[in-house]
């Protein structure tokens, strides 16, 4: 292995966050050459208080952020104009989902987006026409209802939706998340491993919700968690690690170490 991609909730981090053990192990990892990219559907604020080094793909693709310098590298926004779009798709396919804007920095919501999330980041958009009007730039459209289960809101997000943009969730209740067309955890991480030369058949992937799919399907060793969601463990040719409680991703990550799978 060359590179060691990881997801984070429900992935890396356990109840109580990043483990001693798994820190350790990552840092193993890191002195033995290899690589680390966290790619999460998180934008970056979560990621400082980790400590973590090097580069990691946030919000879904739609960032490459600098772990040492906390700088975001590359921006993918999604164009306001299809956002509106796409939001008035699905809100006709599903009446009284509601919708807020994350722009890697904080989160403007509609007063029909009422799912619970931090404080500090809250803006409030006095109604849904105030999402574009603001200019903010779109790095996720996120949308929440509290009568449908992602999965049926994310079926529903992509027949409404089609190709004017990229529909998934990654395990939030009733919450799809909406990415320019092409943005996505595995196109992103393709295009950094091409940038340093490294071939798919040399990334070894962990992942537990439907967002990291492609992205298990396209490394040379994917991981699903053992806890993660049904269809990934229903899908052929992936492995398996145990759930974050456990220390999976340290516990197959040293097992690979240990038997020298380091090019």
């Amino acid at each position: 292995m060359r590179l060691v991609a990881t997801d984070l909730d429900g992935t890396l981090l356990g109840p109580s966050g990043l483990s001693d053990r798994t820190r350790g192990v990552l840092r193993d990892v890191v002195a033995a050459g290899v690589d680390l990219v966290v790619v999460t559907a998180r934008p970056p604020r979560y990621l400082d208080p980790l400590g973590l080094d090097g580069v990691a793909v946030c919000a879904n693709g739609a960032l490459l952020y600098d772990l040492s310098t906390r700088q975001v590298i590359e921006a993918l926004p999604l164009a306001g104009e299809l956002a509106q779009r796409a939001a008035a798709a699905l809100g006709v396919a599903c009446p009284g989902v509601g919708f807020a804007v994350e722009t890697g920095v904080h989160v403007v919501f509609e007063p029909a987006y009422t799912r619970d999330f931090r404080e500090d980041v809250r803006v409030a958009a006095a109604d849904r026409a105030d999402l574009w009007l603001r200019g903010d730039p779109i790095v996720k459209l996120l949308a929440w209802s509290a009568a449908h289960s992602a999965d049926l809101l994310l079926a529903a997000a992509r027949e409404a939706i089609g190709d004017l943009a990229e529909c998934t969730h990654s395990g939030g209740s009733g919450l799809v998340e909406i990415s320019a067309t092409g943005v996505t955890k595995v196109a992103a991480l393709a295009r950094l491993c091409a940038a340093r030369g490294i071939a798919a058949a040399d990334v070894v992937a962990f992942g537990d919700m439907p967002n990291d799919l492609a992205m298990l399907r396209w490394a040379g060793r994917g991981y699903a968690i053992e806890t993660g969601h049904p269809t990934l463990l229903a899908t052929p040719g992936l492995l398996r690690a145990p759930g974050p409680a456990d220390d999976g991703v340290a516990t197959v990550l040293s097992s690979l170490l240990a038997a020298a799978v380091v090019s």
